[in-house]
């Protein structure tokens, strides 16, 4: 089915207008990657979508008709967590997923963090920009991921080399200006088999996502509403989130004072310093050497905001992935991890591949 056709199923200022069937919204996005359409009718067809509201059942076909054409890796791999922050990135608060995603690496967690660079409309720092930071990198290759997180527990992928349509939807996305479907379609991109970490926006979107993971049959996961939409908590104020475990979906609240962590002030993105480079397109590279400082400081034993935030982050992947069964278990694990240099062994396993 063409996208002029389901614009006209949605009925853009119609009253017969309704939602997509399963079926035609699977079509429908299949025709959106497969490079066919016009990027006016894909910018239409997204905008169209967010005007309306999207629901689980159309979200569902969107990212199973992604996950069809895509390349992704460690399907079947026991105890993974698939981590999947907005792609956009950060432009206040450093993206501490790295942090996080090492820290439960070392306590015997198999990570997977999905990423990329340079995203619009945000175009901020993301997860690949620490990496960068950290002269470790991420790869585009599904089997050098998979090869990453069996030597060292972790390992970083582009969502845009699993699957290289979304490369060329970005033209769309920087035209259009405003978050879409797609924007959460991507963040989905992760093995059936996995238990996920995903970060939402603030808003209805949090329930959507949930549902939307519960559906495509993971077996554990957690959305959470974290700092600009991450997968970190924050550490001055409630962080909401939902669960799923045992294929029912529970609410989730980070109370950060209920664990006495140290360092009272949130991690925060130096204000002296430009996001993007002189063109605007592009990471500023004094920036990325900063987030890849803030991740050293932090597996090195820093006490601060960042260190405390990126131990929550880390105790939501251990609960995740069923290793700990509270978040309190999971922070002990977490801080034995980031204590004894367990973390830092799997950063230098790492840089180790290179």
């Amino acid at each position: 089915m063409s996208l002029r056709k389901v614009m006209r199923v949605l009925g853009p200022g119609r009253r017969d207008g309704r939602n997509l069937t399963y079926e035609e919204a699977h079509d429908a996005f299949s025709a959106v990657l497969s490079g066919n359409e016009s990027d006016i009718q894909v910018g239409a067809f997204l905008v169209l979508m967010r005007m309306k509201g999207v629901t689980v059942q159309e979200l569902t076909a969107f990212a199973r008709a992604a996950r069809e054409r895509a390349r992704i890796p460690c399907e079947e791999m026991p105890g993974l967590v698939s981590i999947c922050p907005p792609h956009d990135g950060m432009d206040r608060f450093p993206p501490l997923e790295v942090a996080s995603g090492l820290i439960a690496a070392g306590a015997g967690v198999r990570v997977m963090i999905v990423t990329d660079r340079c995203v619009p409309p945000k175009r901020g720092l993301t997860a690949a920009s620490v990496l960068e930071g950290l002269g470790v990198g991420l790869t585009w290759d599904a089997h050098e991921a998979e090869d990453w997180i069996e030597k060292t527990g972790f390992g970083a992928i582009a969502a845009s080399g699993m699957l290289p349509a979304l490369m060329g939807l970005r033209r769309v996305r920087d035209e259009v200006a405003m978050r879409t479907p797609l924007s959460t379609v991507e963040k989905l991109l992760a093995p059936n088999s996995a238990a996920v970490v995903i970060g939402a926006m603030g808003g209805p979107v949090l329930g959507t996502a949930a549902e939307v993971m519960q559906a495509l049959g993971h077996p554990r996961g957690i959305v959470l509403q974290g700092p600009e939409g991450g997968v970190v908590p924050g550490i001055m104020k409630r962080t909401r989130g939902i669960e799923l475990g045992e294929r029912h979906l529970v609410p989730l609240n980070v109370e950060p004072e209920d664990f006495g962590l140290e360092g009272g002030e949130e991690p925060e993105l130096p204000l002296f310093c430009p996001l993007r480079d002189d063109q605007g397109t592009g990471d500023n590279p004094a920036l990325v050497r900063i987030v890849g400082e803030m991740t050293v400081e932090i597996l090195g034993g820093a006490r601060n905001g960042g260190r405390s935030a990126s131990l929550l982050g880390a105790a939501l992947i251990l609960k995740a992935s069923g290793r700990a069964m509270t978040l309190a278990e999971g922070l002990d694990a977490a801080a034995h991890s980031l204590d004894t240099g367990a973390a830092r062994e799997v950063l230098e396993r790492l840089r180790n591949l290179r």
